[in-house]
């Protein structure tokens, strides 16, 4: 299971700032060829990208290119300086159809080709930025096998809805739930957008609270100091693990007896129950909080 509670913009034309992504401690980075970059400087900004990225030696950090959008004339020039570095995917703004996720696949797939490398080792990330995008986003989110998660960007959005974006948020309720049950039900991640104010960190934890109630597992952000309240909020919390290891006890002590079911405190545990379970017992362990037996026999009873 991939950690990508955090993805960090670092915009490709800064130096300074690509230099010190080593020590910003976010999941994955998403260097910023978009609208971070003036237009004279996206010449400059891809050069530095590519520099960085073939430079860059600790891979355990996720590296994706936020390049411009194709309906754009600056997307192919992104992707040929950008990709012979190897990054490990795109971040694609302005998916407002699978079409467009459709065309980058093809794009990545010929690249890979005059690279030699595996197809399909370019990942795709697909940014939900508009009213088109959030109708379209279930077709979106099965386009192309690269997919690995959907992100939802509600500065786009609420521009594209001709409304003001607000801190509690709740006219972009609709978007990101329908984000998330199409990431769901095509088996990706969601991450939830950026939150702009860096000075309130106790709203950025609500919101952040609140995406993770709804089902996003990670979220954008714009400034390294929100990285610790964001990694808090995703991380479980020990009562969580101490019960989802108690379901799994008592799901295992049911199939002894020869049943699907039985009552732990009170309370009916069942398959649904076991998969919550070992969902956040999965991303325990990838927070190296626990090591656990996880394999299918475990949770569903089968080899």
């Amino acid at each position: 299971m991939k950690l990508r509670r955090s993805f960090l913009y670092v915009p490709g034309n800064m130096p300074g700032m690509l230099q010190n992504i080593p020590v910003f401690q976010a999941d994955g980075v998403m260097i910023d060829l978009e609208d971070a970059v003036p237009l004279q400087e996206k010449d400059a900004a891809r050069l530095l990208t590519r520099n960085f990225i073939q430079g860059f030696k600790d891979r355990r950090l996720e590296l994706f290119v936020r390049i411009n959008g194709l309906d754009t004339p600056y997307a192919e020039d992104d992707l040929r300086e950008v990709l012979p570095a190897v990054p490990d995917g795109i971040r694609l703004p302005k998916a407002d159809n699978p079409e467009t996720v459709e065309r980058l696949d093809t794009m990545l797939t010929e690249a890979e080709e005059r690279l030699g490398l595996p197809i399909g080792h370019f990942k795709i990330i697909p940014s939900i930025e508009s009213a088109q995008g959030v109708l379209n986003c279930v077709e979106t989110a099965k386009a192309s096998p690269r997919l690995v998660a959907l992100a939802f960007g509600a500065e786009d959005f609420t521009a594209s809805m001709e409304i003001d974006r607000t801190k509690s948020g709740e006219e972009l309720f609709s978007a990101r739930t329908r984000i998330i049950w199409a990431a769901k039900a095509a088996g990706l991640q969601a991450i939830d957008t950026i939150f702009p104010d860096v000075n309130d960190m106790d709203a950025l934890r609500a919101e952040t609270e609140l995406g993770r109630r709804l089902g996003f597992t990670g979220k954008s952000l714009v400034n390294p100091r929100q990285i610790e309240v964001i990694h808090e909020v995703f991380r479980p919390t020990q009562a969580e693990i101490d019960h989802a290891l108690a379901v799994l006890d008592a799901i295992k002590r049911a199939r002894e007896m020869g049943t699907g079911v039985i009552s732990l405190k009170g309370r009916m545990v069942d398959a649904p129950v076991v998969t919550r379970a070992a969902r956040v017992l999965k991303t325990a362990v990838a927070f190296g909080m626990i090591e656990v037996d996880l394999s299918d026999e475990v949770i569903h009873g089968t080899k």
